[in-house]
């Protein structure tokens, strides 16, 4: 017998029962992006490595280890996307979309990260971005942050989720912080945990989310990042938070609050959660107004956010907040009594789904007996069971049964059918 393959490590299925929540997840999201007039963008999922060793940066976690990069057969180093900013930015520059324009908007898919998998990261993880172009003021800032709110009250999960808020001004407010905090921490080197001394010449701002317990002690009496920050940078913040507090979000100022990837500055934010112990960020995002320029284009302030859909779900289902009827992906279930009857059942389940557009209905194929397809009906959790056997093929009718009432079977022609149908959907 040939071995039978697996699933690789870190690269998940996802089983029917599971596909529904995610398809109820999605339909929020898509819900809350119509009504603020965001557009789809689909990128594809390989990119020239290139492109993220210029945008996240060569001296990141990402870059340095965690990327899947290959050679193909002309010899061109292509990576499967970690993140979708850098390809959305790359596909708005190629396609002339940021040419005196402003843009907003999203994607959704696969990224591919080489990590250790656990309860909700995997190395095959999915994402949905946001991303906007042309906009410098702290407004746009401020309508992804509600944007985001707003789906997290469609969700149910608005009182489980906290926004942290920071500002890491522009690339000289950095770099004169970058030496400060150097200079601190070469005094305390000892103290530094392994990835923290490693960090400390090549990316020292990481260091000020580093997991070490005694790292974060020692931050303590390090310098702040918004003791160095430019007017311009301070007033941003200013009016960002201004227009959060006039719409009632509450936030907490995280001055050690950086990102992973280096093209962001000024504005950055997190939506945390307590509910997933360690793997407490399901929202981030900020500006990386330098970004298109990096990236061979204009200079475009842009600023966007990415949500972790594993975390999300592993959150609603967390909680109970996955409304029971999602999981009934069946109306209607029409049982076949009869080799003979199956070219009219056919023919009449296509007349009902015509008829009844919103009608979701299953047709039992390959025979069986009453009860065995009973049992098919109570499985599918189908509220009603049409039946058709030599009596209803030769009266053109259908019988009908309800599954969650204690009525008796009728029969019915096609119309009452029908009507009985759209009452039953409504």
């Amino acid at each position: 017998m040939a071995k039978q393959l697996q699933a690789i490590r870190g690269m998940n299925d996802l089983l029917p029962e599971q596909t529904v929540v995610w398809q109820y997840f999605e339909r929020k999201v898509r819900k809350v992006l119509a009504s603020t007039g965001y557009s789809e963008i689909r990128m594809p999922v390989l990119e020239p490595t290139e492109l993220f060793k210029r945008s996240i940066g060569e001296v990141t976690d990402i870059v340095e280890k965690e990327m899947y990069s290959f050679d193909d057969r002309n010899g061109d180093s292509l990576t499967l996307r970690p993140e979708g900013t850098a390809g959305c930015v790359r596909a708005a520059q190629q396609h002339s979309l940021l040419q005196n324009q402003t843009q907003r908007l999203w994607y959704y898919g696969p990224m591919f990260r080489h990590e250790r998998p656990q309860k909700g990261r995997y190395r095959q993880f999915y994402q949905i971005g946001v991303e906007t172009f042309g906009m410098e003021g702290p407004d746009i800032d401020a309508e992804l942050i509600m944007l985001s709110a707003r789906l997290w009250r469609e969700l149910g999960i608005l009182d489980h989720v906290r926004l942290e808020l920071n500002s890491l001004g522009t690339a000289a407010d950095r770099k004169r912080y970058r030496e400060a905090l150097v200079t601190y921490l070469r005094g305390h080197v000892d103290a530094l945990d392994e990835d923290s001394r490693r960090r400390l010449e090549s990316n020292p701002l990481r260091i000020l989310d580093s997991k070490s317990e005694t790292t974060q002690q020692l931050l303590k009496g390090a310098p702040v990042l918004s003791d160095y920050l430019d007017e311009e940078s301070r007033q941003h913040f200013v009016g960002l938070r201004a227009m959060l507090d006039e719409a009632g979000i509450a936030y907490v100022v995280n001055p050690r609050l950086v990102r992973g990837l280096d093209y962001y500055g000024k504005t950055v934010f997190e939506w945390v959660t307590e509910e997933l112990g360690a793997q407490g960020t399901v929202c981030a995002g900020g500006r990386y107004d330098g970004l298109v320029e990096q990236l061979g284009g204009k200079p475009a302030p842009a600023v966007g956010f990415a949500m972790g859909v594993e975390r999300l779900i592993l959150m609603l289902e967390t909680l109970g907040l996955v409304p029971a009827e999602v999981h009934n992906q069946v109306d209607a279930y029409l049982l076949v009594l009869g080799a003979d009857c199956s070219s009219y059942a056919l023919s009449l389940a296509e007349k009902l789904r015509l008829a009844v557009p919103s009608l979701r209905l299953v047709v039992n194929c390959g025979g069986g007996s009453f009860k065995s397809q009973m049992k098919k009906v109570v499985r599918s959790g189908a509220p009603v069971a049409l039946i058709v056997g030599e009596n209803e093929v030769k009266t053109r009718t259908v019988g009908l049964k309800y599954q969650d009432r204690d009525e008796p079977q009728q029969t019915l022609s096609l119309e009452q059918t029908q009507n009985l149908l759209n009452q039953q959907l409504a």
